[in-house]
């Protein structure tokens, strides 16, 4: 006889029926949030698997400024569960897809030697009117979910933008960059000064908005800075 706990989970579960937040499948008991078969299908990157020097993703940033490590947790594929995933954290308020995600890279960065790489965490901010007009930064829950499993501390506010941007979804890569050049700052200086700071963001195209953030954290006086995203675009 099941436990009671399982009785109601399964009662409950009739009425309201949990589905899977990439493929609307129905969710098993114990799956969360992300079926087991998405998650054996997801495209994986391994670039934390990989030396710094044959990571496709660190070559992005070479000669442009000092990231320590640059890292990925899938592929971004148009019109596959990543994108569907990555619709649904950040248009449809699903924030439990970035913690998720955040929790399961998280733990493979543990395995592969990464427990003590960071000292803080920081999301790459949204600009207030955004922030008020979507109500959360899809950002703020992948870095939640990454921290919980590497036992970081992250700062939702240690970064801030200071002024309103266009979208980036249709600029090439220049014009990314002028979009963004300089409109990130750090909120308190003390707060980064010296540390080993992961920036993240929930997909990487051009690196441009990365890129400013990162800036921003070195002039800031951060000792190193690495960025980690939830997906990144081939170029």
């Amino acid at each position: 006889m099941l436990p009671l706990p399982a009785v109601l989970t399964d009662f409950f579960s009739l009425i309201f029926p949990r589905v899977c937040l990439g493929c609307e499948a129905s969710l098993g008991r114990g799956e969360e949030h992300i079926c087991t078969d998405c998650r054996a299908q997801l495209p994986y990157t391994d670039y934390h698997k990989l030396p710094i020097a044959e990571n496709p993703l660190a070559q992005r940033f070479w000669g442009k400024l000092p990231v320590r490590h640059s890292l990925s947790y899938l592929r971004f594929l148009r019109h596959g569960r990543v994108q569907h995933l990555l619709h649904q954290l950040k248009y449809q308020g699903q924030q439990d897809v970035g913690r998720v995600l955040g929790r399961w890279y998280g733990h493979e960065l543990l395995e592969a030697g990464f427990a003590s790489a960071f000292d803080l965490i920081v999301p790459v901010p949204l600009h207030p009117r955004k922030l008020a007009k979507r109500g959360y930064n899809q950002s703020d829950s992948f870095a939640e979910g990454l921290a919980t499993s590497l036992g970081c501390a992250w700062h939702a506010a240690a970064l801030r933008r200071t002024s309103y941007t266009d979208s980036q979804t249709r600029k090439n890569r220049l014009q990314r960059w002028q979009n963004v050049a300089a409109v990130f700052e750090v909120a308190d200086t003390s707060g980064v000064l010296g540390k080993r700071v992961l920036v993240v963001d929930d997909v990487l195209t051009t690196g441009a908005t990365l890129e400013a953030c990162a800036a921003a954290l070195l002039a800031a006086g951060a000792f190193e800075v690495s960025i980690a995203t939830i997906a990144s675009a081939d170029r």
